[in-house]
């Protein structure tokens, strides 16, 4: 497509090969690496800082300045890595003072209408589907995926491998591994079919379930549950993790959800 189309400040440093539809506009401190294929009518601002192989579907707005009243101009940047897919109108806003960045991994997929707000980490090969909304502040895992209209609130954290069904509202931390879902979002067991896929062993899926079983079905509050898993399952990068996690939630972690009741844990 003919440049003449497109508003692309000289001064911003694009690599080779990268492809650009009409009415594209990329400001002056934009950085976007080899190959990669802008659509049309992207809006890429100050502090955009995009890495190879990205492909940006119509309408996205990369790098806008946070929604967040604390903003005084400060210079921060959004990173977006290797190879990820940011779809339609999808909307990212660069960090704030606090940390000074909002990152979004490789290989992850961005679906449309969705919206990381600043400050945001997530990791590699994250799937956020249509009209999630991610306030600012959150951290999501590689490997997690979150289903359509999910909202996260501020400060939450979601852990590796973890699944969120499409509609949630996430207020607390999701541990790595599990399937989230019901309203108030509960355990659902743990996410099986997304760690096969990415080849897991049975034995090491096994025992996950026995870690989760312990803390979401047996009716101990966390820090006991925490307490009798160290205690009683063989120690595994997997338990390492899950109770690593637990330990340093801020928010607490979701609930448990069995025989139609919920359980509320301290």
């Amino acid at each position: 497509m003919s440049l003449h189309l497109c508003s692309i400040d000289p001064r911003a440093k694009i690599g080779s090969g990268v492809q650009f539809g009409p009415f594209v506009t990329i400001y002056e401190d934009v950085e976007i690496g080899d190959d990669c294929w802008i659509g049309p009518n992207v809006t890429i601002m100050n502090g955009a800082r995009i890495g190879k192989g990205v492909k940006i579907f119509p309408g996205a707005v990369i790098s806008a300045e946070p929604q967040d009243l604390k903003y005084k101009n400060e210079p921060t940047v959004a990173l977006i890595g290797d190879h990820t897919t940011i779809r339609e109108c999808v909307t990212i806003n660069r960090g704030t003072a606090w940390s000074g960045k909002t990152v979004i991994g490789s290989q992850c997929l961005i679906m449309a209408y969705s919206h990381v707000a600043h400050d945001c980490v997530i990791g590699n090969n994250c799937v956020i589907a249509n009209n999630a909304a991610l306030a600012g502040h959150i951290v999501i895992e590689d490997y997690a995926v979150l289903g359509g209209i999910t909202a996260v609130h501020q400060f939450v954290k979601i852990g590796r491998h973890a699944f969120i069904s499409g509609g949630s509202l996430v207020r607390k931390d999701v541990p790595p591994f599990v399937k989230a879902a019901k309203e108030p979002l509960s355990y659902m067991g743990v996410n099986t079919v997304g760690l096969r896929r990415r080849g897991y062993a049975e034995a090491t899926i096994n025992q996950i379930e026995d870690i989760y079983r312990i803390i979401f079905i047996k009716n101990h509050n966390v820090s006991k549950a925490v307490s009798v898993v160290e205690a009683e399952v063989a120690p595994s990068a997997e338990r390492d993790l899950i109770i690593d996690f637990i330990r340093k939630s801020e928010r607490g972690i979701l609930k448990g959800y069995t025989n139609g009741r919920y359980d509320h844990f301290n």
